[in-house]
């Protein structure tokens, strides 16, 4: 197995664990994405093997990242395979295709996992980066999915996508410190600032919000705080550090972190429970928190 190089201790995970999401991953092509937020789909079992150290040096995921860039649309963009319902404005049928709430994190895995330098990963990081607005990224969604959109005012920022974008675009210089992150980032720290009033496309900054978990999968405050301390320019925002300072007070005694919500379909990781610390959550929360020092 190739080395957990991001994590200090890689004992922490199960090795059987790791192998399965490896030859889940290898069935990529019968994998259907129907909602984005869930845990079990294999674009975030991607990213999670790619932010525990995973490259294209293993040869299995070399032949994951070969099957994923198999399919690429007219654009540049790699695609997944989604099935929208008609009740949705979809066919109901399965068609390969790609979305803001999807393709950046894609492309965010290909990347870390060594494909940074690739022109295809260049070129569909400049398209995607390309679509922002006054408000950061807008869920917008490739142009065979004709109108669809998610359910909110065309006009309103997409947070996720917002989110996911930043993500991705902080992995690389020539983007991280162009106005498009920092419209980006203003989005989601002015989101914050609003958190009672607005929740455009149906993303709150609740209760549920400031529950700490892992994987970073979706949109919650150590996800968020984890991005956007990657760019340099942020670190004495005040709203940026009052996200910060309440993830910083969840720490127990040891000044360790534990679990607040767990995903179900992770429940067997060791961060996939509430009782005890994690290492891997701690030390997602000690590198975001790293970052401002």
């Amino acid at each position: 197995m190739s080395e957990v190089a991001n994590f200090v201790n890689t004992d922490i995970f199960d090795k059987v664990q790791i192998e399965s999401i490896k030859k889940e991953l290898l069935t990529w092509n019968d994998s259907v994405l129907k909602s984005h937020n869930d845990s079990t789909h294999l674009i975030h079992k991607l990213a999670f093997l790619a932010d525990i150290g995973f490259t294209v040096d293993d040869p299995i995921i070399k032949t994951i990242v070969d099957i994923i860039t198999s399919h690429i649309s007219p654009e540049g963009v790699f695609q997944v395979q989604v099935n929208i319902s008609p009740s949705y404005g979809g066919t109901g049928q399965n068609q390969w295709t790609w979305m803001l709430c999807d393709a950046p994190l894609v492309l965010y895995s290909l990347a870390k996992m060594g494909l940074k330098d690739d022109p295809r990963i260049k070129n569909a990081v400049n398209y995607l980066a390309d679509l922002n607005s006054e408000v950061g990224w807008e869920c917008i969604v490739s142009p065979d999915l004709g109108k669809f959109r998610g359910p909110g005012r065309k006009a309103d920022p997409c947070p996720y996508a917002t989110l996911i974008m930043l993500k991705l675009l902080a992995l690389f210089p020539d983007w991280k410190d162009r106005d498009c992150c920092k419209v980006g980032a203003e989005t989601l720290l002015r989101l914050w600032e609003q958190r009672k009033e607005r929740r455009p496309y149906m993303f709150a900054m609740g209760s549920t919000f400031v529950k700490i978990k892992a994987p970073l999968i979706w949109y919650d405050i150590l996800h968020v705080t984890y991005v956007l301390t990657q760019f340099d320019w942020l670190k004495n925002d005040e709203r940026l550090n009052s996200m910060v300072n309440l993830t910083l007070s969840k720490a127990n005694e040891q000044g360790n972190f534990k679990a607040e919500s767990v995903y179900k379909a992770w429940s067997a990781w060791e961060f996939g429970q509430k009782k005890t610390a994690s290492h891997w959550l701690t030390h997602l929360v000690k590198e975001m928190q790293g970052r401002l020092n």
